[in-house]
């Protein structure tokens, strides 16, 4: 295995209904540890127990999404300025992901041909995750 990199969401609450979510989109495997799983991770707050630890899914095409819910214990930190970039060429495939996590979300750019001939958009899920969209468009051909 190469070098991956994957995007790790941190929530407060919503990590099992967020990857569950995602699962619905994206398809996969979905692996959700909580808390009480680990005897190392318990805390003292028994309603942190079902609260996700490690959550991990693997979509069949090779994307990868982690998240983990933070305890109350903890300090959240919420509102990251990052955004998860889905990109790629199959126009069909990924305009089927931008419609399932259109679901619920905020959008703050519409799919669309952008200037630069790709297609493009931005939205805010219904947890609170910021997505770009990116499909390739047509290449050009250099004279």
């Amino acid at each position: 295995m190469g070098t991956i990199l994957n995007p790790y969401i941190s929530f407060r609450d919503q990590a099992r209904p967020a990857l569950e979510f995602y699962q619905s989109v994206f398809g996969g495997e979905l692996d959700l540890r909580p808390f009480s799983d680990f005897e190392f991770a318990k805390t003292e707050n028994r309603d942190d127990d079902n609260k996700i630890m490690h959550g991990h899914l693997r979509a069949p095409n090779g994307l990868n999404l982690m998240a983990a819910d933070t305890p109350a214990s903890m300090e959240w930190k919420g509102g990251t300025a990052i955004s998860v970039t889905l990109s790629g060429d199959d126009k069909d495939e990924i305009t089927e992901y931008w419609k399932k996590l259109s679901d619920g979300a905020t959008v703050g750019e519409k799919l669309a041909q952008a200037p630069w001939g790709d297609w493009f958009g931005m939205l805010t899920d219904k947890f609170g995750v910021d997505w770009m969209v990116n499909i390739a468009g047509p290449a050009t051909t250099g004279q």
